[in-house]
């Protein structure tokens, strides 16, 4: 597999913007990562306490996967777009549907 390197005709403030916008994605990752750690803790206690998960925290978790994969995009220039606060939020339509059966095996 081979590496190639581009040249870009960007100007360097521009470039920087970019990494200022970055800068604060990756700020909102950390606070969407700890978010995700709270509400998996919780959807485990839910259902180990009533054995059923919680259908509307899964489906905000959903939303908060393809907002948590947006922001990695944008971070590692593999997406032009840019993420939340910067474009609107991610929708249950832009996001895969779950898995209707969790497995536990």
């Amino acid at each position: 597999m081979a590496t190639e390197t581009r040249a870009t005709t960007v100007s360097r403030t521009e470039i920087l913007k970019r990494f200022l916008v970055t800068l604060v994605c990756m700020i909102f990752f950390e606070v969407l990562k700890l978010i995700v750690q709270v509400a998996v803790l919780f959807q485990y206690g839910y259902l180990l306490v009533s054995r059923k998960r919680s259908e509307p925290l899964r489906a905000y978790c959903n939303v908060l996967s393809q907002y948590g994969y947006r922001l990695l995009r944008y971070a590692t220039l593999n997406d032009n777009r840019r993420p939340f606060p910067f474009a609107e939020f991610p929708s249950d339509e832009d996001c895969e549907p779950p898995v209707k059966q969790v497995q536990f095996r």
